[in-house]
C-alpha cells in the first residue's frame, strides 16, 4: 500500500495544511502530520494544490489511430499535464458507437492506469449523421457511457439531435455538441473576416457556429434535456448561452485553453500548428470568452487535445489537418489567461478544470474538497516557476502543439491518480511502476 505525505501544501481557498494519503484516500489533514515509516514525503512549500484535473474532451485516437496516440501515451500526457480523468471522443476506428468499442477504451485506460477513462458514446452510426447509434447499449454497458457526441461532425439533421436529446434523458447523459453548421463552412479554412481575405483562405463564418448553438439549446427547452457546446469560440455563441442559461435552459459549455490566449493573427505564419477547428478568432472573441468564464457563462475549460502525426502537420496549410495537443499545457496556459491577469483565483481553476466538468460528466467518486477520506486524486502545481514550452514538455505520441518556443507559467511537480504518483518531480513515472500500482488498487472509474 502506497503511503504519501504531502507537506506544506496550499489548497485552492489559500490555506495551508499537510495531507497524508493512504490506501488511494486522504487519510489525515492538519498541521504538522506524521509521516509513518516508509512514507513517501513530498515537500509541497510554495505549491498549489489542485484537485487532479478533468477534461471533458479528449482525442486519444485508439484503435485505429494509434500513430497518433494511444490510450497509454494520451494518459500519460495527461498525468503530466496534472489531469487524473479524461472523456475520450469517438472518433476513433472503428467509432465508439457499440459498447463492444468504448469498453475496449475503458479497459486500456484501467490497463495504463495513469488517468480514469471515461469513453464518450458517439450519437451516430458512424459519425456519418444517419441514424442514432447504440445509445442504450453503451449507457448499460460496464462503460456506463453518460456522454455522446459526434465531436469533430456537427449533428446537423435537427431531427436526429432531438432525438439524441430525448433519449439521453431516460438515464441522465448529455449530448456534446460539435456546433458547426457544414454548409456554412465547407472547405472553410479560418475564421471569416479581413484577415482571411488578406491570406486568400476561404473565411469559417461565427454564424456557423452561433445558428447551431441557437437551435440546439432551443431543441433542448423543448424536450426538457441536457445539452452541452464543445468548444465554444465567438462573442455570439456566449451571448446565445448566456441568453439561454437566463431562460433556464440546462446547458453547459466549454472553451478550449487555445482559444482563451491565441488569436488568428498567428496565421499569418501559415504554421499549420496553428490550424483547428473551430478556428482561432479575433480579439474580441478571446475577450469575451474570458469573459464568459469568468460570469459563469462558460462552465469549464476542456483540452480539445488532438494529436496528428508529422505528417499532417508539415505540409501546406491548405492540406494540414485541423488539431492542436493540449494536455501538458493546459494549466499553465489557463494561468496565463485567466490567473495572471487576475481574473481567477486558483478555487476558479479548480472549478473549471476539475469540479464543474467531473459533474458535467457524471464522474462518481472523483473528489474536489480534500476531505479525510476522499479519494486522492490530486496535482501539485508550482506557480511560480517558468519555462520554454518545447518538444521536452510533451509525453504524447504527436508534437503538434501552437505553444512550442513559448514561455509559459507554472509547472506541475507531483500528480497523484487513486492515491499513487504519476508524476513525481516534473517526471512522468514509469509505465510499469504505474500500471502495476493500478492493479494494487483494484479501483474502476472514479
Amino acid at each position: 500500500m502506497t503511503t504519501t505525505l504531502i507537506r506544506g501544501a496550499t489548497l485552492p481557498d489559500g490555506t495551508t495544511t499537510d495531507l497524508l494519503v493512504t490506501g488511494g484516500r486522504i487519510a489525515e489533514r492538519g498541521d504538522t502530520l506524521t509521516a509513518p515509516s516508509g512514507t513517501r514525503v513530498l515537500d509541497a512549500a510554495g505549491l498549489v494544490a489542485l484537485p487532479g484535473l478533468v477534461d471533458l474532451h479528449t482525442h486519444l485516437r485508439e484503435p485505429g489511430f494509434e500513430q497518433s496516440e494511444t490510450v497509454l501515451s494520451g494518459t500519460r500526457a495527461a498525468a503530466a499535464g496534472g489531469f487524473t480523468a479524461v472523456f475520450a471522443m469517438a472518433n476513433t476506428m472503428p467509432v465508439s458507437d457499440t459498447a463492444g468499442v468504448v469498453e475496449q477504451v475503458q479497459a486500456l485506460g484501467d490497463s495504463a492506469g495513469y488517468a480514469t477513462v471515461r469513453p464518450i458514446g458517439a450519437v451516430t452510426v458512424g459519425l456519418a449523421g444517419e441514424r442514432l447509434s447504440e445509445i442504450g447499449a453503451m449507457a448499460n454497458s460496464r462503460a456506463a457511457v453518460r456522454v455522446f457526441s459526434d465531436d469533430g461532425k456537427c449533428v446537423h439533421d435537427s431531427l436526429l439531435m432531438r432525438r439524441a436529446l430525448e433519449y439521453v434523458t431516460t438515464f441522465g447523459g448529455v449530448v456534446a455538441q460539435h456546433a458547426q453548421d457544414p454548409r456554412l463552412t465547407e472547405n472553410a479554412q479560418m475564421n471569416e473576416g479581413a484577415l482571411s481575405s488578406e491570406l486568400g483562405l476561404k473565411g469559417w463564418p461565427a454564424v456557423a457556429e452561433e445558428s447551431i448553438i441557437a437551435r440546439d439549446v432551443l431543441l433542448a427547452e423543448h424536450v426538457g434535456a441536457r445539452l452541452h457546446i464543445c468548444h465554444l469560440s465567438t462573442a455570439g455563441s456566449v451571448d446565445v448561452v448566456r441568453w439561454a442559461k437566463a431562460r433556464g435552459i440546462d446547458v453547459t459549455a466549454e472553451v478550449t485553453p487555445h482559444h482563451l490566449l491565441l488569436t488568428e493573427e498567428l496565421i499569418r505564419s501559415y504554421d499549420a500548428r496553428y490550424k483547428v477547428n473551430p478556428p482561432l478568432r479575433r480579439d474580441d472573441d478571446v475577450r469575451a470568452l474570458r469573459e464568459g468564464l469568468v460570469d459563469g457563462t462558460i462552465d469549464i475549460v476542456a483540452t480539445d487535445h488532438a494529436p496528428h502525426p508529422e505528417e499532417s502537420k508539415d505540409c501546406e496549410w491548405d492540406h494540414a489537418s485541423f488539431g492542436m495537443v493540449g494536455l501538458e499545457s493546459t494549466l499553465s496556459v489557463v494561468q496565463a489567461a485567466m490567473v495572471d491577469t487576475g481574473l481567477f483565483q486558483w478555487s476558479d481553476v479548480a472549478r473549471v478544470l476539475s469540479e464543474t466538468p467531473a459533474k458535467i460528466g457524471r464522474l462518481a467518486d472523483h473528489s474536489h474538497d480534500f476531505s479525510v477520506g476522499s479519494r486522492a486524486n490530486l496535482v501539485l502545481v508550482d506557480p511560480a516557476a517558468s519555462s520554454t514550452f518545447s518538444r521536452n514538455s510533451l509525453a504524447g505520441r504527436s508534437h503538434n502543439s501552437p505553444y512550442l518556443g513559448m514561455t509559459l507559467p507554472g509547472s506541475v511537480r507531483h500528480t497523484l491518480h487513486r492515491g499513487y504518483a504519476t508524476v513525481i518531480d516534473g517526471v512522468v513515472v514509469d509505465a510499469s511502476e504505474v500500471a502495476a500500482a493500478a492493479a494494487a488498487t483494484g479501483v474502476r472509474r472514479g
